[in-house]
């Protein structure tokens, strides 16, 4: 079976990616750095009146009626530009939270014992009794903790398996923009008279950086499709590989200076390192794995 894009998809993932292009460029997101735990309340707007939150809610009910693999390519492209904010809360609560759908209301939810946003959100699903500010790795996103002492913490239960997908589109996003970040540079930079890429162990990590990021791709592509929860579990262990090894290997390409706080790679490293994290992390997908294998 041949599994391709259709015209319709790919207008809408470069419309997508025009759109945060116009509205996200490298300015706002070095503004968005600059600013951390605080929700750009015009861009959030700007996302709603654009259906990003309700592009899987009928057309009767003003949003756009598609489906899982559009929302998938959507959340790529917010994974590639990395977009701050409640994407997965605020994109699953549209239809059931007024002004979600919109962009009027920033929702955050609760993930086993942290809580993404919790400060800046108007909406919170679940409790969060107790929950205490962590000092987070990436500055784009401000993460609390919730007592893990059973008193207030939520009770322990399978992650929401579309939340798991759309964070693997996320990670899928970000494996993608590492790739071509590491080539370009690997084009450009010269050494001894020579682009670094021109070197063999250069070559073999952008090699590693498209094949992991082209596998995930697949994987991710194909889980929207079936929504099957093993194949979700298999597509976000590969993207969660995908991102956090492709932005190490492009740290690596970068040489000393992709470790500077101006380059945008270690944001995408840090990103990529907390998106790991949701949804059970590797231990949901794994365990979700072997039990199936298992029967």
């Amino acid at each position: 079976m041949r599994f391709r894009l259709t015209d319709d998809q790919r207008a809408l993932r470069t419309g997508v990616r025009e759109m945060l292009g116009r509205h996200f460029g490298r300015d706002e997101l070095r503004a968005a750095v600059d600013a951390p735990g605080r929700v750009d309340r015009g861009l959030w707007r700007a996302l709603g009146r654009a259906g990003f939150f309700a592009l899987r809610l009928p057309e009767a009910d003003g949003g756009a009626g598609a489906g899982l693999p559009e929302a998938v390519l959507a959340f790529e492209e917010a994974g590639r530009a990395l977009l701050p904010g409640p994407l997965v809360a605020t994109h699953l609560a549209a239809g059931t939270v007024p002004g979600a759908a919109t962009g009027e209301t920033v929702v955050a939810a609760v993930d086993g014992v942290l809580v993404e946003w919790l400060e800046a959100a108007d909406v919170v699903r679940g409790e969060v009794a107790g929950a205490v500010p962590m000092r987070s790795v990436d500055p784009l996103t401000p993460l609390h903790r919730l007592p893990a002492d059973g008193g207030s913490a939520p009770a322990a239960g399978a992650p929401d398996p579309l939340a798991a997908l759309l964070t693997a589109a996320e990670q899928l996003g970000t494996a993608t923009q590492v790739c071509e970040l590491a080539v370009q540079h690997a084009r450009t930079r010269e050494q001894f008279g020579r682009p670094v890429g021109a070197f063999q162990a250069v070559q073999h990590l952008c090699a590693d950086l498209l094949v992991r990021a082209e596998t995930a791709r697949a994987a991710v592509y194909a889980a929207a499709v079936t929504a099957d929860p093993a194949d979700i579990a298999a597509a976000r262990l590969l993207a969660d590989e995908a991102a956090v090894r492709g932005a190490r290997d492009c740290l690596q390409v970068h040489g000393g200076m992709g470790f500077t706080w101006e380059a945008d790679v270690h944001l995408h490293l840090k990103r990529a390192w907390v998106r790991a994290r949701r949804c059970g992390g590797s231990t949901w997908s794994e365990e979700l794995l072997a039990a199936r294998l298992g029967t």
